[in-house]
């Protein structure tokens, strides 16, 4: 009997072997390259340190406060007496405080190489930023200013980091605590950092805030690699879930509606500022999350950057409408 030849695969199923095989090829170089990338970043020289100013001054006895003053003058104003500072630390609801983020944050260190991870990737793409002071204070629950950021100063509200469901935090909406856990604090000052790196005070249309927004995002994807997309924007997974799936019907709405370059500033309340869901005046409003718009532009710099050989600063510094033109973005449906 002669000896059975191997089957030849078809041309069809060739052509998927070499396909599948390419796309492993580009898999592989991909993640090398990556990988190469971080162990440059890594090795940028840029230590950081997080002072815990809010342990210091609530252990502190009148007889060292003048030194604590002149290590942090910028938190004592001169004009209040060193009573009022003494008579804080011992106050019920600071104490009250002090234990509570004691508790979340038992170990600081996971903290505060996140943050340390955050300024070498920042730097390295930035290689002008120059290190800061980082500092952690007691807001009173300022969540409105969780981080204040200067040129050489970073003040750290860390009572507004303790997690969604801590008592602290019960009258607040959920929208708000929803983004109240200790992994926004890198968050937080990335998207700080990203706005003055932008710097992008005129936006009239809605195509330009969209940008805006997307570029604000896109940096969080260079200096944050690691982190899940959901936590990058403020969402939680579920809402997520819901842009992604409905993310063709969001873009029609928009396009049909004609709100790309309108200059309507109740926008911004509708489909950007953080909300509880976002308004299309439709039945569906409250499945979606707020700030939809964001979403948006985060995928159309992501398509602009996928189709186009740009620097990143040329990306940043481009207006809004040659970046759509030339994005090719198209939602998923």
């Amino acid at each position: 009997r002669p000896p059975r030849s191997t089957p030849k695969p078809s041309s069809a199923a060739s052509d998927v072997y070499k396909r599948q095989a390419l796309c492993l090829l580009i898999s592989v170089f991909s993640c090398e390259r990556k990988s190469a990338l971080q162990k440059e970043i890594q090795a940028v020289p840029m230590e950081v340190k997080v002072e815990r100013f809010d342990q210091a001054f609530m252990k502190i006895k009148a007889e060292h406060l003048p030194y604590l003053k002149i290590l942090y003058p910028f938190l004592f104003p001169k004009q209040t007496p060193d009573s009022v500072f003494l008579k804080r630390t011992q106050d019920p609801i600071q104490k009250l405080i002090q234990a509570s983020v004691d508790s979340v944050f038992v170990n600081f260190e996971s903290t505060e190489l996140d943050l340390r991870s955050l300024y070498k990737h920042i730097k390295y793409y930035n290689p002008s930023l120059k290190k800061p002071r980082l500092i952690t204070v007691y807001s009173d629950v300022d969540y409105r200013n969780k981080v204040i950021l200067t040129d050489s100063i970073v003040l750290i509200g860390i009572d507004n980091y303790l997690g969604a469901t801590h008592e602290f935090y019960d009258g607040f909406y959920s929208y708000i605590k929803k983004n109240m856990n200790k992994d926004q604090i890198v968050m937080d000052l990335a998207d700080t950092y990203a706005a003055r790196w932008i710097n992008s005070p005129r936006r009239n249309t809605f195509l330009e805030e969209l940008v805006y927004q997307g570029k604000k995002l896109y940096l969080k994807d260079l200096w944050v690699p690691s982190a899940e997309d959901y936590i990058k924007i403020g969402y939680t997974e579920d809402e997520l879930q819901w842009a992604e799936a409905n993310e063709f019907y969001i873009w029609q709405y928009f396009v049909e509606k004609e709100l790309l370059y309108s200059t309507e500033p109740k926008l911004l309340t509708r489909f950007i500022n953080p909300g509880p869901f976002s308004r299309f005046n439709l039945e569906l409003d409250s499945e979606s999350p707020g700030s939809i718009g964001r979403y948006i532009g985060w995928k159309i710099i992501r398509s602009y950057v996928k189709n186009n050989n740009t620097s990143l600063l040329q990306m940043l510094q481009m207006d809004a409408q040659s970046i759509f033109n030339k994005a090719k973005f198209k939602p998923k449906n």
